[in-house]
């Protein structure tokens, strides 16, 4: 882990996660705290986590060209947005993914560093596009990204497991 230069406010600090290995408890410890506290939140489920979940988000920590991100409160994990390439453009689309912001420290400007950080790596790897996908209904996600100039797309997201509804595509150009 390696602290985000000059990015500490109070007793609040941004950490990048880039060892799989010695990161891994964390990054699990604040995976499960957002499936348990906002389920709602994610198209995953807690009870996905035994059904290969635990691999899958371990995979994501050492995903090259993955950046992941965890906010620490006061030494505690409480907060956690991840980016990607996107696949098959080269690295001009970046997605950003997992967001999330315990009750402990929402209304702190958590969520805006967080997402504020994957933008600047993305934009640092040359990124032009800045992606995301999001549950219809999380109006206060949604606000959080159009603050950061993101856009409905008008793509259709992926099936959600009712089977019906979609997730909502939001973009924003990185120029």
């Amino acid at each position: 882990m390696r602290p985000l230069g000059g990015h500490t406010v109070g007793m609040l600090r941004l950490r990048v996660l880039d060892d799989p290995d010695s990161d891994w408890p964390l990054w699990r410890e604040v995976r499960l705290a957002a499936l348990t506290e906002a389920p709602h939140a994610f198209k995953a489920r807690l009870a996905d986590w035994h059904r290969g979940g635990e691999e899958r988000w371990r995979a994501r920590l050492g995903t090259p060209g993955a950046y992941n991100v965890v906010a620490l409160l006061d030494g505690r994990a409480v907060g956690v947005a991840s980016g990607l390439p996107g696949e098959g453009d080269g690295g001009r689309t970046w997605e950003l993914r997992s967001v999330w912001v315990g009750p402990e420290a929402r209304g702190r400007g958590v969520a805006d560093r967080l997402v504020a950080a994957v933008e600047r790596q993305a934009r640092q790897a040359g990124a032009t596009e800045f992606k995301l996908a999001v549950l219809p209904g999380n109006d206060a996600a949604i606000a959080l990204y159009r603050r950061h100039g993101f856009v409905a797309t008008g793509e259709c997201g992926d099936v959600l497991p009712d089977g019906v509804t979609r997730e909502r595509v939001m973009a924003k150009a990185l120029c």
